[in-house]
């Protein structure tokens, strides 16, 4: 990932549910996701509170590839 901003200078965002293995893998622009086996989602819940989770997560990811980041970033949700 890394990789492809330096040489391709194209912003990349690393959605991921481990932070620290997207940490260790150089990852710059870090999006905490829900769960291994359904990173972008969540079956346990109705398919429209599911719609909306997976869209706050691709707006997030979307902010992260606008951002400017000099340093490795997780982009977490405001509390």
């Amino acid at each position: 990932m890394k990789a492809i901003e330096e040489t391709a200078d194209v912003p990349v965002v690393h959605m991921a549910t481990i932070v620290p293995i997207s940490l260790s893998v150089g990852a710059n622009r870090i999006i905490p996701t829900v769960a291994i086996p359904h990173p972008l989602g969540d079956p346990n819940m109705s398919p429209e509170d599911e719609k909306v989770l997976r869209r706050h997560l691709v707006d997030k990811a979307l902010v992260a590839l606008e951002t400017e980041v000099s340093e490795q970033t997780v982009f977490k949700d405001e509390d």
